[in-house]
């Protein structure tokens, strides 16, 4: 029987963007096990599927909280990490790779992800797409996923292109074939 960190209730489960999670009904805290905030981020907004975040690459921007918050899981002290580059704060498990989110943090999450992918896709393309592409090969994820994130990024790529320069855009359609 999971609890809550907060409020000590009984998690609930409902489904959230395709993946079935654990929530608190008094504070809407969400409970993801290992991999389901990626996969639930992924069914979101597929065109979020390829930038994803690792939380425990970082070893620094841990900090273990200090009030009474344990691991619905397991009962362990959950640890306060960054959200990558973002504001959000989650709170993590180092034994089982769980996450919990406060209410409302998902939804920021998201907003992150879509800046942060916007200036990754116009800024960084080519480092972007060299790694997706390296990741077909290599990647952590099944072949089918990495190849399906490096067609997202091309396919972002395009749409940021023609929405930013849309004279170049105009002028290479008109072009003969």
């Amino acid at each position: 029987m999971r609890k809550c960190p907060y409020c000590k209730l009984q998690l609930e489960q409902s489904l959230l963007a395709g993946v079935e999670v654990d929530y608190c009904p008094l504070c809407y805290g969400l409970w993801f096990e290992e991999g389901e905030l990626q996969w639930a981020k992924d069914e979101k907004d597929r065109n979020l599927r390829w930038l994803d975040i690792d939380l425990w690459k970082d070893a620094e921007k841990f900090r273990v909280s200090r009030g009474t918050k344990l691991c619905p899981a397991d009962l362990m002290p959950l640890y306060e990490v960054r959200y990558d580059d973002s504001k959000v704060k989650v709170d993590a498990c180092n034994v089982c790779k769980g996450v919990w989110l406060d209410r409302g943090e998902f939804v920021q999450i998201i907003e992150y992800l879509h800046e942060k992918g916007d200036h990754e896709v116009l800024n960084s393309y080519a480092k972007n797409l060299i790694e997706e592409l390296w990741e077909v090969f290599v990647g952590p994820e099944m072949l089918r996923d990495e190849i399906l994130d490096f067609l997202t990024i091309l396919k972002l790529l395009r749409y940021k292109f023609a929405a930013q320069h849309s004279v170049i855009t105009k002028l290479m359609l008109s072009l003969p074939r």
